[in-house]
This record gives C-alpha cells, sequence and structure tokens, in this order.
C-alpha cells in the first residue's frame, strides 16, 4: 500500500504567501523532499518531526538527476504516508510536477498538486508591476530562458516580437545576450522597458529598471535565479525613469458615471 504524494509550491518564497494547504501539509508531512528554491523561511514551516531530503538543483545538473528525485519519491511513498515534494514557485510552471506525477501514476501512487503562486506573479506583485494593463499588455507569456544540453534556446521568437504581450523569462540571466539580440531581430524595439528582478517577495529581494538593450549590462551585478520581466507595463513602475506618453489614456480610468 502507497503512501500518498503532495507536489506543493512554495511560492516565491515569503511564507505568508503559502496557500493554507500548502502550510497544513508542511506541519503534518512525515517527509519532505525539496529543492534549493525553497527560502528558509518556508523551511521553518515544516514539520519538525519529518525527515527532510534535499534534492537542490543547479543550472548546470546532470539530466539524470531528475531520474533520481522521481526514484527518492517513489521508495518514501512506500514507507511513508504522507510525502511532500516541495517546490519553489508553483509545481506545474517550469517546476518538472508533471514529470513527477507522471512517474508516480505509473507505479500506482496518488499524487496531489497543490499550487504555489508562481515567480512571475510574485515578482510583478513585490515590484508594483501589472503584468496585463488596458492600453499596454494584452497577454502575457511565461517563458524559460534555461538551456538544454547546452544547445541554443529554441523559442519562436516572431511570436514573441508583439508590444502587446509581456514577456516574462524564467532563468535567462546566462542566455541574456540571446534573449536580447533574438528579440531586437525580430522586431521588438531596443528601448522595451524591462525589470530584472532578484529574491522576489523577501527582505533581500534586489531589483533594477532598463531598456532591452541595457540587459547585458544590468545582469553583470546580479547572481541567479533572476526573473525577466519585458513590456511596456515595465513603465507602471513608479521609479521608471522615463512617463508614458502614448497611454495616458489608458491611465485613466472611465468614470462609473455622467454629469448630464
Amino acid at each position: 500500500m502507497h503512501g500518498k504524494v503532495y507536489l506543493v509550491g512554495a511560492g516565491p518564497g515569503d511564507p505568508e504567501l503559502l496557500t493554507l494547504r500548502a502550510l497544513y501539509l508542511l506541519q503534518n508531512a512525515e517527509a519532505v523532499v525539496y529543492d534549493r528554491l525553497v527560502s528558509p523561511a518556508i523551511m521553518e514551516c515544516i514539520n519538525p518531526d519529518a525527515t527532510l531530503h534535499d534534492v537542490g538543483k543547479v543550472a548546470s545538473c546532470k539530466p539524470s538527476m531528475q531520474d533520481d528525485i522521481n526514484h527518492i519519491l517513489l521508495c518514501l511513498a512506500r514507507t511513508h504516508q504522507h510525502v511532500v515534494r516541495l517546490k519553489g514557485g508553483d509545481p506545474f510552471i517550469f517546476g518538472r510536477g508533471g514529470e513527477e506525477q507522471a512517474y508516480l501514476h505509473q507505479y500506482g501512487v496518488t499524487v496531489e498538486v497543490v499550487p504555489g503562486i508562481t515567480a512571475a506573479t510574485g515578482c510583478a506583485a513585490s515590484l508594483g508591476i501589472p503584468l496585463t494593463h488596458r492600453g499596454l499588455a494584452s497577454s502575457v507569456r511565461f517563458i524559460t530562458g534555461h538551456l538544454r544540453d547546452n544547445q541554443g534556446l529554441e523559442l519562436d521568437w516572431a511570436s514573441l516580437s508583439d508590444s502587446s504581450c509581456t514577456l516574462v523569462f524564467y532563468m535567462a540571466m546566462a542566455n541574456c545576450s540571446q534573449i536580447v539580440e533574438s528579440l531586437i531581430e525580430h522586431g521588438r524595439s531596443p528601448h522595451t522597458p524591462i525589470a530584472l528582478a532578484q529574491d522576489a517577495t523577501l527582505k533581500s529581494q534586489r531589483w533594477a529598471l532598463g531598456t532591452l538593450q541595457k540587459l547585458p549590462q544590468l545582469v553583470q551585478t546580479f547572481s541567479p535565479p533572476a526573473l525577466l520581466i519585458i513590456g511596456q507595463v515595465v513603465q507602471l513602475h513608479p521609479d521608471y525613469p522615463e512617463p508614458i506618453e502614448s497611454s495616458r489614456a489608458a491611465l485613466t480610468p472611465e468614470p462609473s458615471w455622467v454629469l448630464m
């Protein structure tokens, strides 16, 4: 008889942004398998009697590491009733939670997914940057900037050229030059506003504002992981140096009544 595995999103780092379900499961877990992006403050929420399994991954980790994590989860499910797989952000957004769920299902293990606030929304909220905004951005795309097997980023760059779409790149620091060159080549203005943030929602949070063409210089003062937001909505940050000229109408709320 297998126990149950809970794929739990730890959110962007601030423990106050955990869901109530996530907090309950952490406080009652028998075993917790966690990544390096889980903040120390959230680790303090875990049941002190639970066994902890650090499977922290780095950008250069071997592909076989995910196979090892899958095997650890299966072994723990065979010896524990309540196993928590704790991931930074949301387990189904660049968290490989889908792979772990599929693997466990093959062996008859019940899996429950507990969503978390993904880094994109947590970071944007902490900076006061809406990812969509009437008149500025009608859509948003979450994109991985991580290379696989040392190959170039294989993205549909032409589809990312629409200035009405906000782009959020995860794990993009090492490949920022390719991102800048490819976006500009396919039509994005080099003056497109950008925001770069590290440790979003935490007291150690660092951020910088600039333009797309200046990104390679900005990243030199940051260390991974950092999140990159590209789009006109970045101008809504109160410290952005240039006012929005072409979108003042979009920033003026429509009255809910009309004086006749």
